[in-house]
């Protein structure tokens, strides 16, 4: 085998296993950060060749408890361009195997190193191995909605103003959910809901159709926010039932703020 010094930067080595993968590439066992890696590759510009990840139960668990990352994984996933599947046996080092070449992925003090084969006899048979393996393994069950569903649906039933500023609130939050700090996802939902005046009705109607969570989680961090007086609600009159709430930001403090200043200023509220 050769040894390729690649650096330290993960990125440098999905596009060198990427490179010869037209056929696609299957990834094994490899640590959060490159599952991270990979996905975000993925979701941008011309992507990556087909990909197959085994991975790690707890890996992949503690990667997609951000709903960031999850939903653009979702997206991969419907696209056909991702599978997620679950490892039980740990491999030696993490693996990125295709038609054409085997890289193995050694960390050291100094950075990554791969180690990477064309012999087409080594090829074959870790290929063989390995696409076993994945064959027989069982599919992570991803529950996250995919980002391009919640986007075009926040749109169609909360307002095209409602989804720029969840998009934007997005781009402003390194994470969504996946560190346990700051705002998760029904948070920052109800935050630009409460920033564009809509019904609690509607946003945790739409959140529960599509996937994001229940009514009754929308109803939990409502009253949450609620006491903690970052949100407000004034009573809709309808012709018949009770009335609906519409949300409204309550603390002066974010009132007025653009979408991305909302969610650092709630974040650190919150804290």
């Amino acid at each position: 085998m050769e040894s390729e010094r690649l650096g330290t930067d993960v990125e440098e080595m999905i596009d060198a296993a990427s490179a010869e993968a037209d056929d696609g590439l299957l990834v094994v066992d490899p640590s959060p950060e490159t599952v991270v890696s990979i996905i975000e590759a993925g979701s941008k510009g011309d992507g990556l060749p087909a990909t197959s990840v085994l991975a790690d139960r707890r890996a992949l668990k503690g990667v997609m408890d951000d709903f960031l990352i999850a939903s653009k994984a979702a997206d991969l996933i419907d696209a056909g361009a991702l599978t997620l599947r679950i490892q039980s046996n740990d491999a030696e080092n993490s693996l990125f195997i295709s038609t054409e070449r085997v890289l193995a992925l050694v960390g050291t003090d100094g950075g990554l190193t791969a180690l990477a084969s064309d012999d087409d006899d080594f090829v074959s048979e870790v290929s063989r191995t390995y696409h076993g393996a994945f064959e027989d393994a069982a599919e992570y069950p991803l529950r996250t909605p995919p980002l391009t569903r919640v986007r075009e649906t926040m749109a169609a039933e909360l307002g095209e103003a409602t989804r720029d500023d969840f998009d934007r609130m997005l781009g402003s939050l390194g994470t969504v959910g996946g560190n346990g700090d700051g705002l998760d996802e029904v948070t920052a939902s109800l935050l630009v809901a409460a920033k564009n005046d809509v019904l609690l009705y509607d946003v945790s109607k739409w959140g529960e159709d599509v996937g994001i969570a229940s009514k009754a989680t929308f109803s939990r961090t409502k009253t949450r926010l609620e006491d903690l007086g970052l949100i407000d609600t004034e009573k809709v009159p309808i012709d018949v039932g009770r009335p609906r709430l519409r949300l409204k930001i309550g603390d002066e403090r974010l009132i007025g703020l653009d979408a991305g200043e909302l969610a650092t200023n709630a974040a650190e509220l919150l804290d």
